[in-house]
């Protein structure tokens, strides 16, 4: 399926945390937390300022950005888990 977010949100999917501890303990799926690391999918067009114009986003698809722990709406999109927040929901962009 085909998403394009409107203006200034961007569709983004959580990236899996380790599943096990640096001590080689397993964390079960009861203790795990969301995790704050996400790919950019999808952009949209930009924010729109109030004097009409549109600002381009800083975040471009394939980026890899840090989230705030409870930003954006989770959907679920052809049976994966997605989120969609806006570009000031985004705290940093990952540089590798």
């Amino acid at each position: 399926m085909k998403i394009r977010p409107l203006h200034d949100r961007i569709l983004a999917k959580r990236l899996a945390e380790d599943t096990k501890t640096s001590g080689g303990l397993f964390i079960p799926d009861t203790a795990k937390e969301k995790p704050l690391e996400a790919r950019v999918i999808a952009t949209g067009s930009g924010k729109i300022l109030e004097n009409g114009k549109t600002r381009a986003l800083s975040v471009q698809v394939g980026d890899k950005v840090l989230i705030g722990k409870y930003s954006g709406s989770e959907v679920k999109l052809d049976g994966e888990e997605h989120i969609i927040l806006r570009e000031d929901d985004i705290l940093a962009i990952l540089d590798n």
